[in-house]
This record gives structure tokens, C-alpha cells and sequence, in this order.
């Protein structure tokens, strides 16, 4: 089922997010960690390629397993990083022999090691190429991409960072999904910003309960999110004690996700960082 066809739907989109790991064992945890979160009937989950799309083949035989053998709908990362054109039109007609209906169009981050982007000889620059190629070469996938309610973090100015944003859904975007944040308020700002530039598509907020306090320091500092006052100080307080570190980021997002429900938000999309405690922690406590 293409992803844009489950926003018509009254329940929320519920999504969880997974990387692929370099290992065959890592695999095999991460299929049991996915096959856990079943019960929870998600609209959807996604695999994410490593950084500099080092896990592309391990990436599309997940998503492909996935939808086969659970019977959930799974969504491809696909980047720009160190492909061709080619290569890229290879992974998609792959994806689609597979079954899969839902790819997440991204740029990609640079390959370890290196600390700016560079576009591939005969590859992409910009997801919106990338998305433009999809469309242009007629793949049926249902498209979706990125979006920072808190800016790009290699963009300081908000107001180009939204045209950029617009030239990605004018190419073809069924829908967005943000980056994490921890404050509500991020989100429902950029979202009328979105909404005054004209970008109509749905934007499916990115949530990640935290688990780890050097963990969500590390994230925010890549990705440009704030961690809030409040938060910040809930954690400092409970910093020695691991399982109460747990207890107070799976409080801090089921308080977001309730709230922004109840602001109309279209569903919610978890980081789930490869495991199923915390986020299964979230759904239940969100009665979904």
C-alpha cells in the first residue's frame, strides 16, 4: 500500500524507524526487534542506509523481507551518496521487483571521514534531483522526505531552507517527515510556515524517545534539534540511573505525541534506534 493512501484514513499514521546493521547477527536481532513491534500494527516502518549509504543492499533485502514475511508495509531510504545515476535507477528497479511501493528520498550524509557533501560523478546533488529523476522515469513509488522544523543544519537561514524545501515537494513529494525534536512548539510553527509556502503534503512529525543521555547529546548536535529547559533538566537529574533515564524519555514523548494528536498532527513517526522498549513503552501508554 502506498504510504500518501493511509493519510486518508481517520487513524493516525503510526510509523517506526530502523537502520540496518552491518552484521548478519545484526540483522537477525533487528528482524526480531521489528517482528516485536507487530502487535503495535504500524502503518508502516522504514530502514535507513548507514552513513554514506554504506548498507544500500542490506537496506533493500530488509525492507523487501519485511513486507514479505511480517506482512508490514516498508518503506527504502534512498540517498544520493556515492551513486550514479545508474546505480541509483538499479537499487529502484530492485525495490520494485521486490514489492515495494514506498521509497524516503534524501541527499544523504556524507560518508564518514568527510565533512561536507560531494556530489558523485554522474550522480545527484540535491534530494530534489533525485525525486525529479524518480518521477521522470516513470517508477510507481509513493515519495516521501525530510524536513527540519528547526532548520537545516547546514542551511542558517530558514527562510531559503523552506524554498528548498518547497522546490523537493514541487518535484513530486507525496509527504514529509521531520527530523526529531523534542518541542512541540518546533513543529507546529514550521508546519504553518509550510503551510503558507504553499507545501499541502502531510508532515509526519519524527519522535525518539530517549534512552541514553550521551545518545541524545550526540544526535542533536548532528542533526541541528534542541533538547528543551525542562527536558534537559529532567535528565541531569536521573543521569546516573539508567532505567530512570528510560522512564522520564519515554514520559517527555508520549506527553508530545498526546499533544500533538490532540493539535491535529497526521500521525507520528519514531527513531526508534533499532530497539522496541521505549517506543513500545509510547504506544501503549497512547492507547493507539
Amino acid at each position: 500500500m502506498k504510504i500518501r493512501d493511509m493519510f486518508a484514513s481517520a487513524s493516525p499514521v503510526v510509523s517506526f524507524e530502523f537502520f540496518p546493521p552491518k552484521t548478519d547477527d545484526g540483522v537477525a536481532n533487528l528482524y526480531a526487534t521489528v517482528e516485536a513491534l507487530k502487535p503495535c500494527r504500524p502503518s508502516f516502518v522504514s530502514v535507513t542506509f548507514g552513513a554514506g549509504g554504506g548498507t544500500r543492499d542490506r537496506t533493500r533485502e530488509l525492507v523487501g523481507r519485511i513486507k514479505r514475511e511480517l506482512g508490514i508495509e516498508a518503506m527504502a531510504h534512498v540517498t544520493c551518496v556515492g551513486v550514479t545515476e545508474a546505480e541509483v535507477a538499479k537499487t529502484l528497479r530492485d525495490l520494485a521487483d521486490d514489492g515495494v511501493e514506498n521509497i524516503l528520498a534524501l541527499r544523504g550524509d556524507p560518508p564518514k571521514g568527510q565533512a561536507q557533501f560531494a556530489r558523485t560523478e554522474g550522480g545527484f546533488a540535491y534530494a530534489n534531483e533525485l525525486i525529479r529523476f524518480v518521477r521522470a522515469e516513470g517508477y510507481p513509488f509513493c515519495i516521501g522526505a525530510a524536513c527540519y522544523p528547526e532548520g537545516h543544519p547546514e542551511c542558517p537561514d530558514r527562510d531559503l531552507d523552506l524554498s528548498n524545501l518547497k522546490r523537493k515537494v514541487d518535484a513530486g513529494v507525496d509527504f514529509l517527515i521531520t527530523q526529531l525534536f523534542f518541542d512541540n512548539q518546533d513543529y507546529l510553527a514550521f508546519a504553518r510556515r509550510a503551510k503558507s509556502a504553499s507545501i499541502d503534503v502531510p508532515i509526519l512529525p519524527g519522535l525518539m524517545p530517549v534512552t541514553n543521555v550521551s545518545q541524545v547529546e550526540r544526535f542533536t548536535r548532528m542533526c541541528g534539534a534542541r533538547v528543551p529547559h525542562e527536558l534537559d533538566r529532567r535528565l541531569r537529574i536521573v543521569a546516573r540511573d539508567p532505567a530512570a533515564v528510560v522512564a522520564a524519555g519515554v514520559y517527555w514523548t508520549t506527553v508530545q505525541a498526546q499533544d500533538l494528536l490532540q493539535r491535529g498532527a497526521p500521525g507520528l513517526h519514531f527513531y526508534t534506534l533499532n530497539q522496541s522498549s521505549a517506543t513500545l513503552a509510547v504506544h501503549a501508554a497512547l492507547g493507539l
